[in-house]
Order: C-alpha cells, then sequence, then structure tokens
C-alpha cells in the first residue's frame, strides 16, 4: 500500500511575492472600510481602536524578528543544519506574519484615513493615532515575516574548484 508520507517530496517553496503582499494589505484596506460603512450604515459608532491592538502586534513583529536573526545567525552565519521540521515551521511562520502583516497594516491605515477629516474631534483623533501605529506594527510584523523567510534559505553549494571537477567523495 503506498501512502503519501511514503513519497519523497522534492519540491520547493518561494519567499512571499511583493504581489501577495499587496493583495494582502488591499483586502485589509477593503475590510478596514467595511468596517466603518457598516458602523455608519447601522447609525452604530465605529470601533475605538484600543492600545492592545498595535502594542500586540508589536509585541508578535519583535518575537518573529527574534526568529529571524536567530535563525539567520544558525544558518547563514554559523552554517549549521537545523531540523527539517523545525525549519519549515519558521518558514510557513515567516510567510503567515508576512502576510498578516500586510493585511493588518492595509486594515488600520484604510480605517484611520475614514476619520482623517474628522481629525479635530477627540475620538476620530485617538483613531487616527492608534491606527496609525497599528499601521507600523503591522509594516514591523511583514518586514520581520520577509526576514525570517529569508533567513530561512538554505545556502546554495560550495563553489567548484577551478578545473570544473565535482567532488563526488569516491
Amino acid at each position: 500500500m503506498s501512502g503519501l508520507a511514503e513519497q519523497p517530496s522534492g519540491g520547493s517553496i518561494r519567499t512571499t511575492s511583493p504581489r501577495a503582499l499587496a493583495v494582502a494589505a488591499v483586502f485589509g484596506a477593503l475590510s478596514g472600510w467595511l468596517i466603518v460603512a457598516a458602523s455608519n450604515s447601522f447609525d452604530l459608532v465605529p470601533p475605538q481602536v484600543p492600545w492592545t491592538a498595535p502594542v500586540g502586534v508589536l509585541a508578535i513583529a519583535g518575537l518573529v524578528g527574534v526568529f529571524a536573526y536567530t535563525t539567520h545567525a544558525r544558518i547563514q552565519v554559523r552554517k549549521e543544519r537545523m531540523d527539517p521540521q523545525r525549519a519549515v515551521a519558521l518558514l510557513v511562520l515567516g510567510k503567515a506574519s508576512a502576510l498578516a502583516g500586510a493585511l493588518i497594516a492595509g486594515g488600520y491605515l484604510a480605517y484611520a484615513l475614514m476619520f482623517v477629516t474628522r481629525f479635530d474631534a477627540e475620538a476620530p483623533r485617538d483613531r487616527v493615532i492608534r491606527s496609525a501605529v497599528a499601521v507600523l506594527a503591522g509594516v514591523g510584523l511583514a518586514v520581520a515575516g520577509l526576514l525570517l523567510e529569508r533567513a530561512c534559505r538554505v545556502p546554495g553549494p560550495k563553489p567548484e574548484d577551478e578545473g570544473g571537477a565535482k567532488d563526488t567523495g569516491e
């Protein structure tokens, strides 16, 4: 009986493309706009942005940044091998963080822009300021995720000797 687990996988994972980040940011922006539009259409007050939102995203961005730094030091600098499952988990964390950061940044940017014209009032001003901090935190998370993805790259083979002969170990 042949199972999927028995077949070797020879695939590779590509880093997150700028297009994917842009699409995530657009979907985030649509979500941010939709929250305000839905609140206004039902005569509700749009939700306030608590400080815990940008602070939480900043904390996660910092954690992902630490993972990126330690992974880079381990794989790229010290040339150590890493358990494949751990490497894949870190790579997936990097991709998810990059996309989530773009989504968060786009969402909070659109949300903030909906209140810029009413910046003189206290509640809209708080929404704009806190959302702007959340946008920066989202960008930080996206950058940390991209750095973690980059840190997970396996260094290429060592350059061959000048004569072009390969060392096969035989």
